[in-house]
Parts: structure tokens; C-alpha cells; sequence
């Protein structure tokens, strides 16, 4: 196939900050076009962003359902819909792309609750459609050889799981002052029934069930708002049970001042462990209980690193690869699942890394466990 995937956006318009990010991503290896888009929920400042996207004006639409309907008639049209929007918009266009048949690219959580969640996935599951979550995290190149480290048995089976995510830009009460990204994200009819968990506790959930392959099955949960007049989280705590036994903590705060992005896992198995912080993405280290830790160094030219690791490499050791190069791994997997579809191919191993709707569903399993068992007095409580 001599063409590049055409892609709409959803979301993302003038003063969003994430639809930027996934249109870099999207771009960075060539093989994506943006297309169209619906960019907001005001007509007009659609067409306005979309103009300043030197999209062509027939194809800066007032809403998503109108871009929907009118892509579906062109010979070139979209493949597929990159949703951007904050939390409570991700389902109604996920929906009807892909009941007329369009593959969709969601941003993270899922959807605003877990019954919405779970109409993606039997849509999904009707449709056969592909589906991609941005779970950006997981695509970096640590990680993919953290997440081989254990399943090779190198650590042994994993006894403790510590993953956190520190951020401290919550720690005032910023939606007051009308910041966009704060205003929603605290905003129970937009971002659902979490603030601090649904917007960063799921990349710590995430990353800890991806890189490990184990379930989280059941955990206990305190969940704090500290910032007066605040009317969701803001800060958690809790303790996780995994399958085959593991223990776990996972923290997740937006009111840890001087703390900016501070994603980190620790792994302990029966043999040996692993430390990778995202603020420092190039690097792992290994640990060991009969000698000195081993660090790991990115680059494509290391040949001792794991195929899934140099897969998502891109340049030679002490060439940075950080936040956008991650994300846009998961853009070019997604890319090579439609081309392989067009081509009536089966999509690579490396094509399928990408985030799934049932990822998505897990996400949303987690949070709503974590909710209730809060509100319940910290109880232990099942994941789905």
C-alpha cells in the first residue's frame, strides 16, 4: 500500500494541550496524515483550529458526528478517529466511529464509567475493529525490556510491586482561577467519579499489570481531597493484591509539591528486581541480592537489549528518547494494525503493542474499585 493512514481528530482544538501532543506523536515516523477533525464543541473555534492546521475548510467540521457522516462517503476518507477530549466525551464518539466502521484511538481513561466501558468492548468485539488506548507510558523502550526481564523469569516470580506517581500542580485550588486542564480534571461531570486516580492512578495501574502480565485482584483504598472546595480527589493510597500472590502499593498524588511527573515502579521477585522512573526514561536498573545493580542504557545500537526493547528504539545510545518518542510508538503500531487490515495481512507482533480496549476496561475496573472501597472505609474490595 503506497499511502499514508489518514487520521480525524476528535477534540484537541485551540488551548488543549494533550491533542497537540497526540498530533506530534501521530506525525513523528511518517506514516500518519491528519486529515480532518471536529476540534471542539463550538463550531466555530473548530474551523478556527482546523484552519490553523491548514486543514482544508470542507474538512474542519463543526462536530464529530457531522465528520463522521460526511468522511464516510469519501473515496479518501479517514481511517481512523483520535479521540482527545476530556473524560465524559470519549465514549459518544468512540461509539459511532465505530458503528460506521472507522478504527478509533482513544485517549486514557477509557470512558466516564465502567458500563460505557464495557459497550466499547462488545462493540469492538462486534465490529472487529481496531482499538488503541494511549497508555503512552508503556511505550517506552525500559519498559518493553522491564516487562521481557520478567517474562523470561529473570527476577523470579514477583513478590511486591511499588508503583507511584507523584505530581504536584493540584496542590492549590488552580480551577478557581479558570486553567482549562485544572477545570475539568476536577470537575465530577466531566471527568467522572475520580480526579488524581482516573487521570494518573490508571498509568501507575497500567504500567504495573503491563510491565508484570499480572492482574491486580483486589485491593484497599484511601482516597483524600485537600484542597478545600474541592470536589473530587486529589490524592491516594492503595494497597494491591495481584494474582499468584503478589503484594503491592500504589500511590498517586497531584498535591505533592515540586514533584512534576514522577512515574516510577520498583519490582521485587525471589531473584532479583527492578527500579525505572519516567523522568529518567532511558534508564533501568537491575537489581540483585548477590552482587552490584546493573543499569540498563537505551539505544538502538546496544544489541544486548531485548527485540521488544530495541523495537521501540530509535537512535543510538546518548541520543534522548523521551514523552513524545513513547507516544509515538503506540501511533506507529496503530498505524501498522489498519495497514496490515488495507493489506489483508496479519498485523506484526510489534504492530499489536499498542494499549487495547480491554486495557481500557481494566483501567476503568480499577478505578471504580478503588472508589468504592474508599467510600466504603478503605474495605478490601475485588477488581471487576
Amino acid at each position: 500500500m503506497s499511502r499514508k493512514i489518514r487520521m480525524g481528530m476528535v477534540g484537541g482544538g485551540q488551548g488543549a494541550f494533550i491533542g497537540a501532543v497526540h498530533r506530534m506523536a501521530a506525525a513523528l515516523d511518517g506514516q500518519i496524515d491528519l486529515v480532518c477533525g471536529a476540534f471542539s464543541s463550538s463550531p466555530e473555534k473548530s474551523k478556527a483550529s482546523g484552519r490553523e492546521l491548514y486543514l482544508p475548510e470542507d474538512r474542519c467540521y463543526g462536530s464529530y458526528a457531522e465528520m463522521i457522516e460526511r468522511e464516510k462517503g469519501r473515496p479518501d476518507r479517514m481511517d481512523f478517529v483520535a479521540i482527545v477530549t476530556p473524560n465524559h466525551m470519549h465514549f459518544p464518539p468512540a461509539k459511532l466511529a465505530l458503528e460506521n466502521g472507522f478504527h478509533v484511538m482513544c485517549d486514557k481513561p477509557l470512558a466516564f464509567d465502567v458500563d460505557e466501558a464495557r459497550e466499547l468492548v462488545r462493540l469492538v468485539e462486534l465490529t472487529g475493529l481496531a482499538f488503541g488506548l494511549t497508555h503512552n507510558y508503556t511505550g517506552y523502550p525500559m519498559v518493553k525490556e522491564a516487562r521481557e526481564l520478567v517474562r523470561r523469569g529473570e527476577l523470579g516470580p514477583i513478590r511486591k510491586i511499588v508503583v507511584e506517581y507523584p505530581q504536584g500542580w493540584l496542590a492549590t485550588r488552580l480551577e478557581a482561577s479558570g486553567q482549562k486542564q485544572a477545570d475539568w480534571r476536577t470537575d465530577p461531570k466531566r471527568a467522572g467519579i475520580s480526579c488524581c486516580m482516573g487521570d494518573i492512578g490508571t498509568h501507575a495501574e497500567n504500567l504495573a499489570e503491563t510491565i508484570t502480565g499480572l492482574r491486580i485482584r483486589e485491593l484497599c483504598a484511601d482516597l483524600t481531597t485537600f484542597v478545600e472546595g474541592r470536589p473530587l480527589d486529589d490524592d491516594g493510597n492503595v494497597l494491591l493484591r495481584f494474582e499468584g500472590g503478589a503484594k503491592g502499593i500504589l500511590h498517586a498524588s497531584q498535591i505533592s509539591i515540586g514533584n512534576e511527573n514522577g512515574l516510577n515502579i520498583r519490582l521485587y521477585g525471589t531473584k532479583g528486581g527492578l527500579h525505572w522512573r519516567q523522568e529518567e526514561p532511558n534508564t533501568l536498573v537491575r537489581l540483585y541480592s548477590d552482587r552490584f545493580s546493573e543499569i540498563y542504557r537505551c539505544g538502538g545500537n546496544f544489541g544486548w537489549l531485548s527485540a521488544p526493547a530495541l523495537a521501540h528504539t530509535r537512535l543510538p545510545a546518548g541520543h534522548p528518547e523521551g514523552y513524545l518518542e513513547a507516544f509515538a510508538n503506540l501511533y506507529r503500531h496503530f498505524a501498522g494494525q489498519i495497514r496490515a487490515r488495507l493489506e489483508g495481512r496479519a498485523p506484526t507482533a510489534t504492530e499489536l503493542e499498542v494499549p487495547t480496549v480491554q486495557d481500557g476496561l481494566r483501567g476503568m475496573l480499577f478505578l471504580q474499585a478503588v472508589v468504592a472501597s474508599s467510600q466504603n472505609g478503605s474495605v478490601w474490595t475485588k477488581v471487576g
